[in-house]
């Protein structure tokens, strides 16, 4: 399987941003926008998804699974169609969950996160 690598560690929170190991890329809360619409901080999760997938080669095509958190489960249809959008066609498997963030930016900052793994196809 060879090593693992982790990447974007946050030693105050203890975490990795996204983790390589093996043919698969773990990306661990992916947010964005924080403080702008339901549909802002999708697109902006989606932005830093792919910012880190960039950062191995990879893209958001090669996302296989998704796990994402929303403030309000009400906010699924918009989610949706940012993934209609982002994903053209090519959606990863998905859980989607409601929690309530602890946050600074309290009910106003963040709405969304996202989490997920995507596969490193063999050349």
């Amino acid at each position: 399987m060879g090593e693992i690598v982790r990447h974007d560690v946050n030693e105050e929170y203890a975490y990795s941003g996204f983790v390589e190991a093996g043919d698969f890329i773990f990306l661990s809360f992916c947010v964005g926008n924080v403080g702008g619409t339901v549909e802002e901080q999708v697109d902006g999760a989606l932005n830093d998804m792919s910012g880190r997938l960039g950062q191995v080669g990879l893209t958001l095509t090669d996302v296989v699974k998704v796990d994402i958190l929303l403030r309000d489960v009400w906010d699924i249809p918009v989610m949706e169609e940012v993934f209609k959008r982002r994903f053209e066609g090519k959606y990863p498997a998905r859980k989607t969950i409601s929690t309530e963030f602890a946050h600074v930016g309290g009910p106003d900052g963040l709405k969304v996160q996202i989490d997920g793994v995507a596969y490193r196809p063999r050349t």
